[in-house]
């Protein structure tokens, strides 16, 4: 019993506390999930009409000529997806990237 009018607390408990340890490493980082394939480009038509001479800007800035003979009617200042690939025909379609369009 303790000395009167001292109070004492109750023992510690013997069971060593649980350590945090080391953090876990955070997951290494992923590249973005919604890739799009090399050959699409969006963006506006510059030149547009019934073709096969297009002018093209992407929305990343890239002017394109772009050459379509089955392409049809694009109309000037519409927003567009192309399939591209590098131009197999040589033909002069103006200013730009020379590309030539794949139909579906």
């Amino acid at each position: 019993m303790p000395p009167s009018g001292r109070f004492t607390a109750p023992p510690l408990s013997r069971t060593v506390p649980p350590s945090l340890g080391t953090p876990p490493k955070p997951p290494k980082p992923t590249g973005p999930s919604d890739l799009l394939p090399t050959n699409l480009v969006a963006g506006h038509v510059t030149r547009g009409g019934s073709g096969p001479c297009y002018g093209f800007v992407s929305e990343d800035g890239v002017e394109y000529a772009l050459h379509g003979a089955d392409a049809g009617t694009l109309a000037e200042g519409s927003f567009v997806t192309l399939r591209i690939s590098a131009r197999s025909v040589r033909m002069n379609c103006g200013p730009g990237v020379p590309a030539s369009i794949v139909p579906r």
